[in-house]
């Protein structure tokens, strides 16, 4: 479902953005997150297993997700609209690779890893249903 734009997209190290199903009268709300993906397709991230986000996604499991293009570059963005899982395996280990990604920083690595284990985490799998991409030509 995914191009080799995508991946590329992918794979660079950029903020994700999730939305959840909200609760009660609230709008929609992205929420900036770490994320990979994988080779099955999926996009995968971590999360704290109280966070609101997991309960949310317990009640009404599916997520939409975009990465985007930083300013100064040409426009470029992937959307996905996703039925998800949350898995109580593989969190910490995701965080681990995670953090080596997003750092550069040695001492910031570290410190995001005493963080993530001390912490009980949870695996968050997108599995997509609909995939668009911008910006159209």
């Amino acid at each position: 479902m995914f191009t080799d734009s995508d991946r590329a997209l992918f794979d660079r190290r950029l903020y994700g953005l999730i939305t959840v199903t909200p609760a009660g009268t609230r709008l929609p709300a992205p929420r900036p997150v770490w994320f990979e993906a994988t080779d099955d397709g999926e996009l995968q991230m971590f999360s704290l297993a109280g966070s609101l986000k997991v309960r949310r996604l317990a009640a009404d499991p599916q997520a939409s997700f975009v990465v985007a293009t930083p300013p100064g570059e040409p426009e470029a963005w992937v959307s996905v609209e996703a039925d998800a899982t949350v898995h109580d395996d593989g969190g910490r280990e995701l965080a681990d690779r995670l953090t080596d990604r997003y750092w550069d920083d040695e001492d910031k690595r570290a410190e995001s890893k005493a963080v993530w284990a001390a912490e009980d985490l949870v695996r968050i799998v997108l599995h997509p249903r609909r995939v668009t991409r911008g910006p159209a030509v």
